[in-house]
Formats: C-alpha cells, sequence, structure tokens
C-alpha cells in the first residue's frame, strides 16, 4: 500500500486521468478494476473514476508495486538552451532547425526541463504526475518559439487559450519563386500519410481531410526568391510547407515538397518567429501575458535563420 499526498499540480484532475500517469504500465481495463474493487481510496474513503483531486488529498493505493512507474531522472542538460522569455508560469525559447521538439535528452522539451530542474523550479522526485510540457510543436527541420508550461494551471490555461484561437502565430519563409498574388489566403484540406511522414492536398470530401487556413504577405522579393509573413489560422502537419507546394512557390530547401536539391540548405527556411497572447477575458495566471507579443528579432531571421540573402 502507498499512500501519496496530491499537490497544486496534481489537483483539478479526475482520479482516472491521475492515475493512468502515476501507473503507466497498468492496462486500462485493470485500473478501472482496481477502482471498482475499492483499492484505491481518498482520506480512507474509497473513490470512483471521475472524482476530483484537490489538493492536499491523501490517496491511499493497495496495488502492486510493479505498476508504479520509476521516478525521472534528468540526465538531459540545459546548455545551449535559447529562452526568449520568462516567467513563474511559462518559458517561450528559440528551437533551432535540426532539433526534435520532444524526444530524447537532445530534445528542446529535455534541455527545458534540465533548465528548470538546475534552477530549482522543477524536480521529478516531487511530482507525482506532472513534468513541465510543451503547448505547441514544430517540425524537426522547422525552427522557432515553443512555449514551455512551468505548472500544470498555466498548462491547461495556455492550452485553453491555443484551442480557441488565442494565440497568434506568425512565421516567417522564404519561396523558391515569387508568387503572383503578394497577400492572400490559402485554404486547402490535408491529408497525413504517417507511412511517408507526409501531408497531401485532397478533396474536401476525402475521408480524414481537415481543413487548412494561412494568410500571407510577400514583403521582400530578390533574384527570383521571395520572403513571405505568414500567419496561421490552423494548426496542421506541415501545414505551411504543403500548401505552399501546392501553389507552385515551395520553401527553399524543402526538397520533401518541391524544391530543388541545393547543398547550401541543410533545412526548409521556415522559422515561427512570433507569437501574441490575444487572451480575451480572465487569463487567470496568465494575465500578465494578455496583449503581449514574443519573437525573434527580424535581422536574426534574416541573416542568422536562413544563413543566406534573398
Amino acid at each position: 500500500m502507498k499512500i501519496i499526498t496530491i499537490n497544486e499540480n496534481d489537483s483539478g484532475q479526475r482520479l482516472d486521468k491521475f492515475l493512468s500517469k502515476l501507473l503507466p504500465t497498468m492496462p486500462r481495463s485493470l485500473l478501472y478494476k482496481q477502482l471498482r474493487n475499492k483499492r484505491v481510496k481518498r482520506n480512507k474513503k474509497a473513490l470512483s473514476a471521475q472524482d476530483v483531486l484537490q489538493c492536499g488529498d491523501e490517496l491511499y493505493l493497495y496495488i502492486n508495486d510493479e505498476f508504479f512507474g520509476e521516478v525521472k531522472e534528468i540526465t538531459a542538460k540545459s546548455d545551449g538552451l535559447s529562452v526568449v522569455y520568462e516567467d513563474e508560469n511559462l518559458l517561450v525559447c528559440d528551437k533551432p532547425a535540426g532539433q526534435a521538439s520532444h524526444g530524447g535528452d537532445d530534445s528542446l522539451l529535455s534541455m527545458a526541463q534540465a533548465y528548470l530542474f538546475e534552477k530549482g523550479e522543477y524536480n521529478p522526485k516531487s511530482e507525482n504526475s506532472f513534468a513541465p510540457a510543451l503547448s505547441n510543436r514544430l517540425d524537426r527541420n522547422t525552427r522557432g518559439l515553443l512555449l514551455v508550461a512551468k505548472n500544470a494551471v498555466a498548462q491547461k490555461l495556455l492550452n485553453e487559450k491555443i484551442k480557441n484561437h488565442e494565440v497568434t502565430k506568425k512565421y516567417r519563409a522564404i519561396l523558391c519563386s515569387v508568387p503572383e498574388e503578394k497577400s492572400g489566403r490559402l485554404i486547402h484540406y490535408l491529408k497525413a500519410d504517417e507511412k511517408e511522414n507526409k501531408v497531401r492536398v485532397v478533396k474536401k470530401e476525402t475521408p480524414g481531410a481537415k481543413e487548412a487556413v494561412l494568410d500571407y504577405e510577400v514583403i521582400k522579393t530578390e533574384n527570383g526568391k521571395a520572403l513571405a509573413e505568414i500567419t496561421l489560422l490552423t494548426g496542421r502537419k506541415h501545414q505551411i510547407r504543403v500548401q505552399f507546394s501546392k501553389i507552385g512557390h515551395p520553401l527553399l530547401g524543402d526538397t520533401k515538397y518541391g524544391a530543388p536539391k541545393d547543398s547550401r540548405f541543410r533545412y526548409q527556411a521556415l522559422c515561427a518567429y512570433s507569437l501574441t497572447f490575444d487572451f480575451q477575458g480572465d487569463s487567470g495566471v496568465l494575465e500578465n501575458l494578455k496583449g503581449k507579443t514574443v519573437s525573434i528579432e527580424e535581422k536574426m531571421f534574416e541573416d542568422v535563420i536562413f544563413s543566406c540573402k534573398i
């Protein structure tokens, strides 16, 4: 039997959601069987799956030790992590092209967790179910800003704001050619091919098709190429890359979606360079972010991100 005290990062969760994180190797069917058999109690009273946990609750778990996951050790290092903005609830980090958003020790998320561990703001040994987490994602070969929530309250709020389109994401890209229309809105329907890790434009009625919408403006042209600023109105896998390829203007370096091979460019010329927190109504612990824009400097974008002059 184990006794676990619910902390701030655990509170507000349904019991079954909390237990699925606490007991990662336990099959879901067995977890619910344990609950039916009253093997989990709060303050010595049996609980049901939908009961919500509160800070300070004591859980009594009459469950075999083999189902409890090992405490995560921080093995990553924060060296090289670029923090663009930080407050008590949030990190905004600049992920370089070529780095995974999450995964192994060399991913941005692992480095951010190591950074917070080194600062004394996160310790996996004192957490039951929470770890600092990403609220957005970027392709490995796309550079740009990633949001890392430091606590569960901030994570939930930020995810809700993103879902409600209260965070504006702007990108810049170099296109292999100059669009005839210097600004506009692209609307396509996309379907991912997981085997090929590629996305295709399909007809609206295709099963599994998802609408993809973006606005763009060409802000500079030179030598037959264009620097475009893009505002995402939906967030689909490879959306910018596949939509510009579809209209005949693939991103520089993006051979997967039709750009010519060029040994000078290792990655697609794309950067998530700006985030604006367009929060509406009460924003709780994130109130200080309302109306704030975090961005990578334009000069850095053109001179460093692409490492070339268009």
